[in-house]
């Protein structure tokens, strides 16, 4: 799988524990498993849902969070929906950031599965601009009421998610399996880690497949963790609370049971930039592995057991690199077909050729912008070192060219 820039999706707000919540997932019609197709986009995983059976939605399915969360309150309010509660959602500092609504007794509903009953916390606008820095229609995320009740499956190559009954699910030898503890309603891994100046650790890290990174590690939770010499400085996520800033290096493995994973890309957050309390709960951990090392596998959650199992896809052994082009792009419109750059990486190669944000791009190697999605320019932005980059962008309502090759900084 081509890689994408790295954003990290991070939402905060206060913890959610309080929410009463009825869980109603069901396999529809006697069924002990299903098969779903789903997209992803940026390492991340998107399933189709159903609002109250009437409205078809797609979320991101996010083992980090713990109520489902719908981004856009136009969509609950088309439905005539109540909401219970209202909260001020406050990011670092205590300072308040955004409203959100928490809406009960709704039904989500994915091919083959039922849900009733459900809590849906509701924000009162879309802060996270999901759509447009994935390019496709994304308006929630759906979490652990999901993976509570059934085995998951997600097969990132073939774009297949499998729920079947706990009591039907018999482990394949193929996979390797892991312990996991189910801490906060969120899976949290204890692995060694090897960083870039020999030291190894076991760190704690939450398996979170709705962060599109491969790994995050924080220096503030274990004095051993020490940011690599060779970095770079960028923004690695967003939130409610604005960016999340940090440098982005290579650690020397990542190691999960008999496999290895050599020289992961890593994110390593600024002090008091990442804050995560949707996230990160009362568990303490050193970090995370998102959808840049998971979707080097197949992947089996089973909450219930506490058990992860993998098996390597074709992507195993493909190189991290790390936005080789140094461009980080939104997709605007009605129909996400206008791509703006939004940061450009100090001292990248489209730096040095003059690519400035607010640069709208018309054309990627001669190709119109209007026939191309977001992940197919990120797929040409980060194809391989040394390949050329061809661009025609519009700054100012004047057309320039640029052109450049792509470098690995890390």
């Amino acid at each position: 799988m081509t890689r994408l820039y790295t954003f990290l999706i991070v939402i905060i707000f206060a913890c959610t524990k309080g929410f009463s919540q009825v869980l109603g997932f069901s396999l529809a019609e006697g069924r002990t498993k299903v098969q779903i197709p789903i997209e992803i986009n940026n390492n991340l995983v998107v399933v189709p849902i159903v609002l109250n059976g009437a409205l078809p939605l797609k979320f991101i399915l996010d083992t980090g969070v713990r109520t489902a969360i719908l981004t856009q309150k136009t969509f609950s309010d088309i439905l005539n929906l109540s909401y219970s509660r209202k909260y001020s959602i406050a990011g670092p500092g205590g300072i308040k950031v955004v409203d959100a609504y928490i809406t009960n007794n709704v039904s989500l509903e994915l091919p083959g599965v039922l849900g009733r009953g459900h809590a849906l916390l509701v924000l009162d606008q879309d802060y996270l601009e999901l759509r447009n820095y994935l390019g496709t229609d994304v308006h929630g995320i759906l979490g652990y009421e999901l993976f509570s009740r059934f085995i998951v499956k997600i097969d990132y190559e073939k774009k297949i998610l499998t729920l079947m009954l706990p009591e039907r699910f018999k482990p394949n030898k193929k996979y390797q399996a892991l312990p996991i503890r189910i801490e906060d309603t969120k899976p949290y891994l204890t692995t060694p880690v090897i960083l870039a100046d020999g030291t190894q650790l076991t760190a704690k890290l939450l398996v979170d497949s709705g962060a599109s990174h491969g790994l995050m590690l924080d220096p503030a939770s274990d004095s051993r963790i020490s940011v690599p010499e060779n970095t770079v400085s960028s923004v690695i996520g967003r939130g409610l609370g604005g960016e999340i800033t940090g440098r982005v290096g290579r650690i020397d493995r990542l190691i999960l049971g008999n496999l290895q994973l050599h020289g992961p890309i890593t994110n390593f957050p600024d002090p008091n930039s990442y804050f995560d309390s949707l996230k990160v709960g009362s568990a303490q951990r050193n970090g995370a592995i998102g959808g840049e090392v998971l979707s080097r596998f197949t992947v089996v959650f089973n909450f219930p057991k506490e058990q992860i199992y993998l098996k390597k896809n074709s992507a195993f052994k493909k190189d991290f690199h790390y936005n080789l082009s140094g461009i980080t792009i939104k997709a605007k419109g009605s129909r996400l077909n206008v791509f703006e750059v939004t940061e450009v990486r100090r001292q990248s190669v489209s730096d040095k050729a003059g690519v400035a944000s607010g640069d709208i791009i018309l054309t990627v190697n001669g190709i119109s912008a209007s026939v191309l999605t977001l992940n197919l320019i990120n797929g040409f932005f980060n194809n391989k070192p040394g390949k050329k980059i061809k661009l025609l962008i519009e700054r100012n309502g004047v057309k320039i060219r640029k052109e450049f090759r792509l470098e690995d900084q890390i």
